[in-house]
């Protein structure tokens, strides 16, 4: 695919996703847990994250795909310098009306607004997978560039085998939205993260939720510092 035809594959598919999010955005804060209810592996996921980005002292966490904000305050709560970016206007209201002393902005992981090396830590919490695979190295290409040598990231997302599903309709009973899913191994995605130049630092892998069939997989990930790089 040409570079054009490329950039208007991708302004579509984001278009997409941020209009399917903006109808689903109320339902879906309603029906996404509170990460303070999430299982006792998820919890101590975020928490080792936190721990990790308030000792480094590297600057402020951007929460990738924040949706309504719960994970954003959840790592505030938790003493971390935080902010949301989410793709969906709507979400980002909801998010801003929730918790009114927290930063929260509408933009995209594909091409993020903060400086080369200007955060701390980089969280993607289950906002990954609506990417197609092809777009993926960019996007962490993304996470790489902005945060600081010495910085962390955790992603969260659920794996499969190069998996491709699509959904016509949201969260709750509102107006049909479509949804596309991709699911990669996990041992491609840690590819790619490391083809960027991540360091893995910890993996877990859990097993799928009741009503849930494919696993998710946690990657804290790290970027060397100059005396570090090979």
């Amino acid at each position: 695919m040409n570079p054009t035809a490329l950039k208007e594959h991708e302004g579509a598919h984001l278009d997409a996703t941020r209009q399917s999010y903006d109808t689903v955005a109320a339902d879906y804060a309603r029906f996404v847990k509170d990460p303070g209810a999430l299982d006792p592996v998820s919890r101590a996921v975020l928490s080792a994250f936190a721990e990790l980005v308030t000792s480094s002292g590297l600057g402020p966490t951007a929460d990738v795909g924040c949706g309504p904000g719960k994970v954003t305050a959840y790592l505030t709560g938790l003493g971390v310098s935080a902010f949301g970016v989410d793709l969906s206007p709507k979400m980002i209201e909801l998010a801003r009306a929730a918790h009114p002393g927290l930063r929260f902005e509408v933009g995209s992981m594909t091409a993020l607004e903060s400086g080369d090396g200007e955060l701390g830590g980089i969280l993607a919490f289950y906002s990954t997978h609506h990417l197609p695979p092809a777009e993926l190295p960019q996007v962490y290409g993304e996470f790489y560039r902005v945060l600081a040598p010495g910085g962390h990231l955790l992603l969260v997302t659920r794996v499969g085998e190069e998996e491709h599903q699509r959904r016509t309709y949201g969260y709750g009973d509102g107006d049909p939205a479509p949804f596309d899913s991709y699911r990669l191994p996990a041992d491609r995605i840690a590819e790619l993260l490391e083809r960027v130049g991540f360091a893995i630092t910890a993996q877990t892998l859990q097993a799928p939720d009741e009503g849930e069939k494919r696993p998710v997989v946690s990657f804290l990930a790290r970027k060397p510092t100059t005396a570090e790089a090979p």
